[in-house]
């Protein structure tokens, strides 16, 4: 089923926390606990990266449009769609390509659309929800997923850089703190837009597709 992903998650967070007063199913309580938990560690300058999502995107897009991009976005189909959002958000645990683009570069020397090299992410089950990380390439998020809807998970976490070994934890350094928007976009294909990211675009797109 399509979603037009246009209302305010809050709303969501109602109906699904209402739905489990009345059936009290451990996976019920489970999902409303993680989702519950998101809001509480995410920062605050996080929270409103996450809120402005959607204003985020269409300024990525008007900018790459402007940069004489119209084809490349164009070429990239429902991956830059900002409101198509499919049921069953969250990918399942295993291993992915991924692929990065980053929209609307926020200086001059910045290009308005990057496509970067297909790499390699996993998706791991953890009891405090699913962790993902990009294997390769030299910025590399790595954080945790968590349910937040029936349209949607959120992505909280940081960036690993060139040849670092570890990441710092999230909430330690403002600028290497990702937050990020889950939505499943295809049969096998997800996406994590993470919306106003502190470095260099107004938008960045990973896309996930299963690498077997």
């Amino acid at each position: 089923m399509r979603i037009a992903f246009t209302w305010f998650t809050g709303c969501a967070a109602v109906m699904l926390l209402g739905a489990c007063s009345h059936h009290s199913t451990p996976a019920c309580a489970s999902d409303a606990a993680q989702m519950r938990h998101w809001r509480s560690i995410a920062s605050e300058n996080d929270r409103g990266r996450l809120r402005d999502w959607r204003k985020a995107w269409i300024e990525a897009l008007d900018k790459a449009r402007q940069g004489g991009r119209d084809a490349d976005i164009t070429r990239e189909g429902d991956m830059l769609v900002p409101d198509l959002a499919l049921s069953d958000p969250l990918p399942p645990a295993g291993n992915y390509l991924c692929r990065m683009v980053k929209l609307g570069g926020k200086w001059s020397n910045v290009p308005a659309y990057i496509s970067y090299p297909i790499a390699h992410c996993r998706v791991s089950q953890r009891d405090d929800g699913l962790r993902f990380t990009k294997l390769d390439g030299a910025q590399r998020p790595k954080g945790t997923i968590y349910p937040d809807n029936s349209a949607r998970g959120i992505f909280l976490g940081t960036i690993v850089l060139s040849d670092e070994h570890k990441s710092l934890g999230y909430n330690l350094d403002t600028d290497r703190d990702m937050a990020g928007i889950v939505q499943r976009v295809g049969d096998r294909k997800w996406r994590i837009a993470f919306p106003y990211p502190h470095w260099e675009s107004t938008l960045d797109v990973l896309e996930l597709t299963p690498a077997d």
